[in-house]
C-alpha cells in the first residue's frame, strides 16, 4: 500500500516473538486478513494479536502511553477495547516497536450493509458521550490539530486527484462550505481520533469494540465522522441530536470525513479495496447533505 512499506512476513515475526517472547513461540501464528493501513496483524493463538506498523516512523509510537491512557477511562465505556499483553523492542531485522495485544472479537461494520443502523447510531453516540464525558484535566495529553484550513492546501491537492473517481467540482463545493465554518472555541474533548469503520468491531450490528486509539483531545467533530461512513441520512440526523452538534460542528466533522475521503480514495484505489470502498461511500455520503443544505 506504501512506497516505504517494511518487509514482514511469517519467518520475521517467529523470530521476533522467538527473541522476545519465547513463551508464546511455539503457539499457532498466522497472517490476519485486514484492510488497516497502519499496522500488518498476526493471529497469535486463540486470544492473542500482534500489531507490526508497516512503516518506519510509525514504529515510535509509544504503545505503553496509549495502553496507560486506556487504562485511565476504558472501564467507563459501553466497549471492549484491546488489553496490551506484550511490547517487543526494535531490532536489526525490524525497526519498529510493536506489540501482542489481546484478540477482540467482531467483525468491521461494512459502509451501506448495516442491517440495523438505528441501533449503531445508538451504540456509536453512547461512545462518543461516554469519551467525551472523560475529565482529562491534569492529563499531559496532546492536542489533534483538526483545524480545517491547516488541511486546505492538501485536500485541494488530493480533490485534484479525483478526476474519473468523483464530480470534481461538487466535492470542492463542499469542502469549501466546510472551510467557512467556524472554529471549535469550546473545551477541548478526549477523543479516539480516527473513528473509521476499519477501527470498529461489531457484533450483530451492535458496536463490540474499538481499536487502534490516537489518544488526543481537541475538536469534538473529529469524532463525529463516523456518522457518514456508517449511518443514512435519517440515522446520522438521530446521531446529531444526540451528540448535541451544532451546526458549526457538524459542517466541520463533515469537511473532516470529507477529507479523509477523497485522501484515500486516489490512495488507496489501487491497493487497498477495502478502503477505498470506504472511501467512495463517504464522498458520496457528503456530497448528497451538502446539496440538501442547498
Amino acid at each position: 500500500m506504501h512506497d516505504d512499506e517494511l518487509e514482514i512476513d511469517d519467518d520475521l515475526v517467529r523470530h521476533l516473538l522467538a527473541e522476545q517472547f519465547p513463551a508464546w513461540s511455539g503457539l499457532p501464528l498466522r497472517r490476519h486478513a485486514s484492510s488497516g493501513t497502519v499496522n500488518a496483524l498476526y493471529r497469535l493463538g486463540r486470544s492473542m494479536v500482534i500489531r507490526l506498523p508497516l512503516r518506519q516512523e510509525w514504529g515510535s509510537a509509544d504503545v505503553l502511553a496509549e495502553e496507560e491512557w486506556l487504562q485511565r477511562f476504558a472501564h467507563r465505556l459501553p466497549v471492549r477495547t484491546s488489553r496490551l499483553l506484550g511490547v517487543g523492542s526494535p531490532t536489526p531485522d525490524y525497526p519498529c516497536t510493536w506489540s501482542v495485544r489481546q484478540w477482540l472479537e467482531g467483525a468491521n461494520p461494512v459502509p451501506g450493509a448495516v442491517a440495523d443502523t438505528a441501533r449503531l447510531a445508538r451504540d456509536l453516540a453512547a461512545f462518543v458521550l461516554g469519551l467525551r464525558a472523560v475529565d482529562h484535566s491534569g492529563w499531559d495529553a496532546p492536542v489533534l490539530d483538526t483545524s480545517l484550513s491547516g488541511a486546505d492546501a492538501s485536500t485541494r491537492a488530493w480533490i485534484a486527484q479525483l478526476e474519473g473517481l468523483a464530480d470534481v467540482d461538487a466535492v470542492t463545493e463542499a469542502w469549501e462550505a466546510a472551510l467557512r465554518a467556524p472554529v471549535w472555541s469550546g473545551p477541548l474533548v478526549l477523543l479516539h481520533g480516527d473513528l473509521l469503520p476499519g477501527n470498529l468491531l461489531v457484533h450483530g450490528d451492535r458496536l463490540s469494540g474499538v481499536i487502534d486509539w490516537s489518544m488526543h483531545v481537541g475538536d469534538p467533530a473529529r469524532d463525529l465522522i463516523v456518522a457518514w461512513y456508517l449511518l443514512p441520512a435519517g440515522d446520522r440526523d438521530w446521531f446529531r441530536s444526540a451528540v448535541e452538534a451544532d451546526d458549526a460542528t457538524w459542517i466541520r466533522a463533515r469537511g473532516m470525513a470529507l477529507a479523509k475521503g477523497v485522501a484515500a480514495l486516489p490512495y488507496y484505489r489501487e491497493t487497498n479495496v477495502v478502503m477505498a470502498a470506504n472511501a467512495r461511500h463517504v464522498i458520496r455520503a457528503i456530497l448528497v447533505d451538502h446539496r440538501a443544505d442547498d
